[in-house]
């Protein structure tokens, strides 16, 4: 049904595993698309109670969005892009059920903002977070600006996307980005345990207890404007073509 996706659900609970193992589960178009859809699906279905999103394969949750066609796109599709994105997280965010990240490997730019977007988040030992997108010439378009320090809070927050390189799986439980670290082995059975616990609570408190959390939290209206207008004027400049090409090319880029 989907070409980017792999949905099952068994008793009430929902898996979401985005698919695209060769590519390391990038982001592109088609998996926003989808993702949205599912989630949708999964808001309006009375017969699920919670959801888990986790990555193909053993190296990656989801390693960042699909830069290939970042060179030539203009700045009105940058803005376009990190709005999408921050859509369809929000509603991620936003729904009354809870979703669950099983950060399974790399989970970098957009893969670290779509583990944010989840309720919480549990990680295997081989999992590796980060907001590279400095590195790019860029900025994080899907929300990272304004999740990440919320979660780590601003001095951590604003340090790991200014040196743009990534921490491990310790680091993130230390700083709070992560709420539990386990073996690769054990991940997705811790999850599903958890997952099972929570879901046999009564579904109006669940949904009532994330509405009220999220609502000291509802001011981010502006931020994410200033976001998306942030991640469109860096995307046409010559800063982010260099750094998109040397990433490509697999060179270190030369900033000017």
């Amino acid at each position: 049904m989907y070409s980017t996706l792999i949905i099952a659900s068994n008793e009430g609970l929902l898996n979401i595993v985005i698919n695209r193992p060769d590519k390391l589960n990038a982001l592109n178009t088609t998996v926003l698309e989808e993702l949205k859809e599912v989630v949708q699906k999964f808001k309006n279905d009375p017969a699920l109670k919670g959801a888990i999103i986790t990555g193909a394969g053993e190296k990656s949750f989801v390693a960042g969005a699909d830069i290939g066609g970042f060179l030539q796109a203009e700045r009105s599709q940058g803005e376009e892009l990190a709005r999408k994105g921050q859509e369809i997280f929000s509603m991620i965010e936003e729904t009354e059920k809870p979703i669950l990240a099983a950060v399974n490997g790399y989970a970098l730019g957009g893969g670290c903002e779509l583990a944010m977007s989840c309720h919480f988040r549990y990680a295997s030992e081989n999992a590796r977070f980060g907001q590279p997108e400095i590195n790019l010439g860029i900025i994080p378009g899907y929300g990272g600006t304004q999740r990440l320090p919320k979660l780590i809070g601003r001095g951590r927050a604003l340090e790991m996307m200014l040196r743009g390189d990534a921490i491990d799986a310790a680091e993130a439980y230390r700083i709070g980005l992560v709420n539990k670290v386990l073996a690769a082995e054990k991940l997705m059975e811790e999850a599903e345990a958890t997952m099972r616990l929570i879901i046999s609570k009564p579904a109006p408190a669940i949904a009532a207890l994330i509405k009220a959390t999220n609502a000291g939290f509802e001011d981010k209206g502006y931020g994410f404007e200033q976001e998306a207008k942030s991640f469109a004027k860096a995307f046409s400049t010559d800063e982010m073509v260099e750094g998109v090409t040397a990433f490509l090319e697999k060179r270190k880029p030369n900033f000017k």
